[in-house]
């Protein structure tokens, strides 16, 4: 079973307050070809380290063994905030990919039209957890990691580790469970990050 977990980029989807807009124009001519317009962290996309740390590494220098391998998916739709306590529940031992679903997800599949600014995001102590415990990549379905008006730094906290960040996942009709990942972000020369397709998949029961 493969799960396509990527939000589709069009024209007046929701985007993180202040980014552009997404701009979709058709060209004339004797072929079809169009123009796209967009930030760099629209949709699904990967966060470079360089997003928060000047000088740090950009999203075409990422190891690309860290975007494909197995993953847990955790199920935490009825948190408000991921906290430590609330990973601690978890076997995270070995792990060194996790993707968390959380009521953001419901966002996506009702397809809503304004950002929610009560998003489900990771505390810091969360993401100290996250660190301590040797993880790799985290994959969110909010278009931060973090709360919005978070100022636990959650973003830097992981960047700083190392830890590869996804954001903006769809996984309303993902199942709980171990998959693998597949995490394709765009090869932006220098980018401080870059829309992604991003796959689950495991093996039919």
């Amino acid at each position: 079973m493969i799960y396509d977990v990527t939000l589709p980029i069009s024209p007046g989807m929701i985007i993180w307050p202040g980014d552009p807009a997404v701009e979709y124009q058709r060209l004339d001519g004797r072929e079809v070809i169009s123009r796209w317009c967009m930030g760099s962290h629209t949709g699904t996309h990967v966060d470079a380290p360089c997003h928060y740390i000047e000088g740090a590494a950009t999203v075409d220098r990422l190891d690309s063994e860290r975007l494909i391998g197995p993953c847990r998916l955790l199920d935490l739709s009825g948190v408000p905030l991921v906290t430590a306590d609330i990973l601690r529940r978890f076997s995270l031992k070995g792990i060194k990919r996790l993707i968390l679903r959380t009521a953001n997800s419901e966002m996506w599949r009702r397809q809503a039209k304004t950002f929610d600014y009560d998003f489900v995001g990771l505390s810091g102590c969360a993401a100290e957890y996250l660190i301590e415990s040797g993880l790799e990549l985290i994959g969110v379905d909010g278009l931060s990691v973090e709360p919005y008006d978070s100022s636990d730094q959650v973003h830097l906290l992981l960047l700083e580790a190392g830890i590869v960040i996804i954001e903006g996942l769809a996984l309303a009709d993902v199942p709980e469970g171990e998959y693998l990942l597949i995490c394709a972000p765009l090869l932006l020369k220098d980018g401080d990050g870059a829309p992604a397709r991003v796959f689950l998949s495991r093996p039919e029961a």
